[in-house]
């Protein structure tokens, strides 16, 4: 493996335990990562037979739910290790019910690999869309391990199609197959002799239509929505939280209701955005001790249940891409036929490129755009129903991902 691979591998160690002591997240980080070999010594014996699952934090996680799912089904005799690398994953999950242990994944050394691998030794391994760890796959490659990778997604400027990419280009061709999200992804492949690929699709469209199967009632959401138009925001940022806020407290017509579910629960943001709002609002943790019907705006300080609430959603706002934080999960709200407002940065993010020109999402940029999107779409039924219905046949479209992995595993 590359020396330049490995230094930066060993720098990105030290950076973390000098700033740990500074940051929570790094903390947990570097604490948990620090229990991981002990943990896997208490759960697992000589001649367990083992799947591991590989996650780089819960966007992953949720992607390669489905598959997870039907592979603990499956191996019913088998313990399943999970591993995220990073926190905002291990601590939602830790208790996931698909696996036996979950841990913290260690940092990619030599030594790492092979002190993990000696106590996991798994018969399939399963890494999820993009974190590809060079030295564990190439000591599990050694060892005649199976791997596959699900949900790819490349771009041109990775490193894997540059010359200076050798070490992860490498980590590309220990796995015996890698299913892609898109034609693109695979023709990339394709170009540094890579042919064992198969356009899947993305699985999240599998995890979503899940979610149609779920019971979604949530009573507090009854009582707060009652038979009134929602609004629902979800995993918001500061940047579109302002432009929600103005609109709510200027232009907003007082019989609808607006649900804002922040990405950042901490005490300090709740607590401004509540105090920015000038109409009556109520938390989702002080929701038996306020009256829920009278409230305009319901603020979720909570995590977890975003999925069940965008059921209840007439219009949906999805955070992330007004700043450069990132889109978060669309696919969410549009399983459920409703109408999707996002920011403009949302170039990494094709799913949202094809929803805006299926007619079903709409990129807004500023306070006017976002004023003017959402009000016509309170004010114009027809427009409302026509654009949830396209985000849903998209969602049905572009299922089926699951099926084409278990197959190519013969379950």
């Amino acid at each position: 493996m590359g020396f330049i691979y490995n230094t930066s591998i060993y720098l990105a160690n030290l950076g973390l335990n000098i700033l740990s002591p500074f940051n929570t997240k790094i903390k947990r980080g570097v604490n948990g990562r620090a229990c991981t070999f002990d943990l896997l010594k208490q759960h697992l014996k000589t001649g367990d037979k083992v799947l591991w699952f590989h996650c780089a934090s819960l966007g992953e996680y949720e992607q390669g739910l489905p598959v997870f799912k039907a592979l603990r089904a499956h191996y019913k005799q088998h313990k399943i290790v999970l591993s995220f690398f990073s926190p905002s994953g291990y601590e939602i999950r830790k208790n996931s019910p698909i696996a036996d242990i979950v841990v913290y994944m260690p940092l990619d050394t030599v030594s790492n690999a092979k002190r993990f691998l000696d106590l996991v030794n798994p018969e399939l391994t399963v890494f999820v869309k993009y974190d590809i760890w060079p030295n564990f796959l190439k000591a599990l490659k050694k060892r005649q391990g199976r791997a596959i990778l699900i949900s790819a997604a490349f771009r041109k400027s990775q490193s894997y199609f540059k010359w200076y990419g050798k070490s992860l280009k490498q980590a590309l061709f220990t796995f015996e197959h890698i299913f892609t999200q898109n034609e693109r992804s695979k023709i990339l492949l394709e170009s540094i002799g890579y042919k064992k690929a198969t356009v899947s699709g993305d699985t999240r469209f599998d995890r979503v239509s899940s979610q149609l199967t779920q019971n979604n009632n949530l009573d507090f959401i009854e009582t707060f929505k009652q038979d009134k138009l929602c609004v629902v925001a979800g995993s918001t940022w500061p940047e579109g939280e302002a432009l929600l806020i103005n609109y709510i407290n200027k232009k907003a017509p007082k019989d609808i209701k607006f649900i804002i579910a922040p990405h950042n629960i901490k005490p300090n943001q709740i607590k401004h955005i509540q105090e920015t709002l000038r109409v009556k609002t109520c938390l989702f943790s002080e929701k038996d001790i306020c009256t829920l019907s009278q409230a305009q705006v319901f603020i979720i300080d909570t995590i977890g249940i975003l999925s069940k609430i965008y059921s209840y959603a007439d219009i949906a706002y999805v955070g992330g891409a007004i700043g450069h934080t990132g889109l978060h999960n669309t696919l969410e709200p549009a399983v459920f036929g409703v109408p999707i407002i996002i920011g403009s940065n949302h170039k990494k993010f094709p799913e949202a490129q094809e929803m805006i020109d299926n007619g079903g999402m709409f990129s807004i940029s500023d306070q006017l755009s976002f004023d003017t999107i959402l009000h016509d779409l309170i004010k114009n039924s027809n427009k409302r129903t026509q654009a949830g219905d396209n985000n849903l046949n998209y969602i049905k479209k572009n299922k089926g991902a699951v099926i084409q992995i278990l197959d190519y595993l013969r379950i």
